[in-house]
């Protein structure tokens, strides 16, 4: 059984693909999926701990100097 989660990235892949059809995804759907699931992620994690930076790493199970690089790359203060 799968969790709510995934079912949601099952789905949302699913009807992407047939949205796009045969056309090429050009950076690679993996690379595509990470890009637009991580931001959203973080931001909802770093709100959910109240900006706590240490317990949104710890959350999300990377270090903090690695949450502050996404958190950089993502544009996300």
């Amino acid at each position: 059984m799968q969790s709510a989660l995934s079912e949601c990235v099952s789905r949302t892949v699913r009807r992407y693909l047939a949205d796009i059809g045969d056309t090429e995804c050009v950076e690679g759907l993996h690379a595509l999926v990470i890009r637009e699931v991580e931001g959203p992620l973080l931001r909802e994690v770093l709100a959910f701990h109240e900006g706590n930076q240490s317990r949104a790493a710890a959350a999300l199970g990377i270090n903090r100097a690695t949450l502050r690089k996404k958190l950089a790359a993502h544009g996300i203060s």
